[in-house]
């Protein structure tokens, strides 16, 4: 597991270059953590972790790059015994599904994903991390309570970059705003600037859930 090191704190709209301050970063895990309000009567609260790799068009080169929970292709990130849903480049292993988020005081990251910079193809020029709230008629119980939810009901919400080869982290971004309407916050992005890879902190919330994302980038 990776651990929890003292990493650069970003703030909304700040970048940070990846490549240059790990000395040329090949492979990171990208984790992310949340503690939710959940009303013990229900109803079940998910949100899911995804990734659009998008060209220059803003919209994803082929069906293979919207990395969710639901890819066809799947695979599996060296010893680790789980499938993830993979891009096609086979450069982003997704999150494997966490259907609750972390106990208050618990470490560990809800959910990650694994990226493999030296795979990405040509064609994507940035990769935007997102999460969503699972809602009717997606959700697992088909309960129409879950249209009510939004990131106002979550707590601790916070993105992190680990170097994958020493487990050391190398920066944080921690959300500051309180999305009461939006179901879907668009962390961040991962971008090219010739052969190295920065980071730049979205904070950006919506309304649709997954669903309104799928249309905007495919």
């Amino acid at each position: 597991m990776a651990r929890f090191d003292l990493a650069k704190q970003v703030e909304k709209g700040e970048r940070f270059d990846l490549t240059k301050s790990q000395g040329g970063l090949l492979q990171a895990r990208i984790g992310l953590g949340w503690q939710e309000n959940e009303n013990p009567d229900g109803p079940q609260f998910d949100l899911d972790v995804s990734a659009f790799m998008i060209g220059s068009d803003f919209k994803i080169p082929d069906d293979g790059f919207f990395v969710f929970y639901g890819c066809k292709k799947q695979g599996k990130w060296k010893t680790e015994k789980s499938l993830r849903p993979l891009s096609q480049d086979e450069a982003l292993y997704g999150a494997v599904d966490e259907k609750e988020g972390s106990e208050e005081g618990e470490e560990g990251d809800t959910e990650d994903m694994i990226l493999d910079l030296s795979k990405v193809d040509p064609r994507v020029e940035q990769i935007i991390i997102v999460v969503t709230i699972c809602k009717y008629p997606n959700d697992e119980n088909r309960d129409r309570r879950t249209l009510a939810l939004n990131f106002g009901m979550v707590e601790g919400c916070y993105l992190r970059i680990i170097n994958e080869k020493t487990g050391a982290e190398i920066m944080r971004y921690t959300l500051s705003e309180n999305f009461k309407n939006e179901d879907a916050v668009e962390f961040g992005r991962l971008y090219r600037l010739g052969e190295e890879w920065e980071f730049e902190a979205l904070g950006r919330g919506s309304q649709g859930s997954l669903p309104a994302l799928i249309e905007q980038y495919t």
